[in-house]
């Protein structure tokens, strides 16, 4: 039976341009570190730098292009700009190979723009969900949209690293380029009132949103628990594909299958975190998010083999689909309209900003101390970012609060 959300034609198409994007960045995030791996020889260290390229321009433009999105009247706009770019540099990758010009300061460069790119596009997207989705459908609705990402989780990888086996790592990243001209598609075709923008209204800007956020019980707490847990998490990305095709000897194929299998857990957690936030409450299902996603990862550096990595893979993904849509929709209910952007900007910034921290420091940390010991440092401070939940007053909360 279909969700009652799908069967409104604008949400579906919006819903749509998610999943289409989502399945090709998939692709990408497989092939584009195997490229630099086993075409172009990176190291633990270019690795972290290739990491870190794609996502430094959250901690520099996350917060003015929040100001200036919430100014802007027509946020749908600049998504389908943002998603025709990103098809232009990543189509860039597979014709400078082919023309024997691909390095890896072309490939920090291409990363580092369709990270600009995203920033744009993600900004733009908290103000449209709330145009697009009632109140009450938040949790619904925010499900549905991570199901698709975790559908894009379970096929993604398993196409990607196939299609890298069969066509080379540069081709596979055409997979992405289809999608962003797909997602631009359906955005074009959708009909949403977007709410006007509020020019006369006091406060507002870069640090009007930062002082929102740092004041908010609710927000605060989320935005220092995320960041906390994305410093060790990025970590232990910038090392796990390496660590799993040299150390372990795992093939591209059979990488993609295990990422692609041990992602259905994150199928099974956008199906169940409706039902948890109602059972236990949205700040304890929050809680739970917080541990479920880091706790696994620490059976991957005990792992000999690909079962271990697996397991991990699969009850990880089910973690963080309860984290992402419990935050998401907090964050939503408890921020006006017309500082969504604006909120939705300092968090990537520091939030996301702080990952490729955690990057450039995971190639260090495996370049001085072993890729398995710096592994085993990831997996456990990761655990710390629930701290910031547990003395907070989300951890009592039950229902999603009003906006400020």
């Amino acid at each position: 039976m279909m969700p009652p959300l799908l069967r409104q034609v604008t949400f579906r198409r919006y819903w749509s341009a998610q999943t289409v994007s989502l399945f090709g960045d998939q692709v990408t995030l497989l092939a584009m570190p195997l490229l630099a791996v086993l075409a172009i020889g990176a190291g633990p260290a270019e690795m972290g730098y290739l990491t870190a390229a794609a996502l430094v321009p959250n901690l520099l433009f996350s917060l003015p292009a929040g100001a200036w999105v919430d100014r802007y009247p027509h946020k749908r706009r600049l998504m389908i700009l943002a998603d025709l770019g990103r098809a232009v540099l990543l189509l860039a990758v597979p014709l400078l190979w082919w023309g024997g010009g691909l390095s890896l300061p072309v490939l920090y460069a291409v990363a580092f723009g369709t990270g600009t790119l995203s920033v744009l596009f993600e900004v733009a997207h908290s103000s449209l969900f709330a145009d697009l989705v009632q109140r009450p459908d938040y949790v619904r609705a925010n499900s549905l949209v991570n199901g698709s990402r975790a559908m894009a989780n379970v096929a993604g990888p398993s196409v990607g690293g196939l299609l890298v086996q069969v066509f080379t790592a540069p081709f596979a990243l055409v997979a992405d380029v289809l999608t962003f001209v797909a997602s631009a598609a359906f955005l074009s075709r959708m009909a949403v009132e977007e709410r006007p923008v509020e020019r006369d209204r006091k406060g507002g800007g870069m640090a009007d949103g930062m002082r929102f956020v740092l004041r908010s019980p609710v927000l605060r707490p989320i935005l220092l628990g995320g960041t906390t847990l994305n410093l060790f998490n990025y970590i232990f990305d910038a090392l796990f594909v390496l660590y799993a095709t040299k150390q372990l000897h795992i093939a591209p194929g059979t990488l993609g299958l295990i990422l692609g299998c041990g992602a259905v857990g994150g199928l099974i957690g956008a199906m169940v975190a409706g039902r948890v936030a109602r059972w236990v409450g949205i700040g304890p299902a929050l809680i739970l998010g917080m541990v479920a996603f880091p706790a696994p990862l620490i059976l991957i550096p005990l792992a000999h083999g690909p079962i271990p990595l697996f397991v991990a893979e699969l009850l990880s993904a089910l973690g963080v689909m309860l984290l992402d849509i419990a935050a998401g929709s907090l964050q939503t209910a408890a921020t006006p309209h017309n500082r969504l952007s604006v909120v939705s900007g300092f968090k990537r910034m520091v939030n996301y900003g702080i990952r490729p921290v955690g990057a450039v420091l995971g190639g260090a940390l495996g370049t001085f101390i072993g890729v398995r010991p710096a592994l085993w440092v990831a997996a456990i401070g990761g655990l710390l970012g629930v701290l910031w939940i547990v003395f907070s007053p989300l951890r009592t909360m039950r229902e999603l609060p009003e906006a400020a």
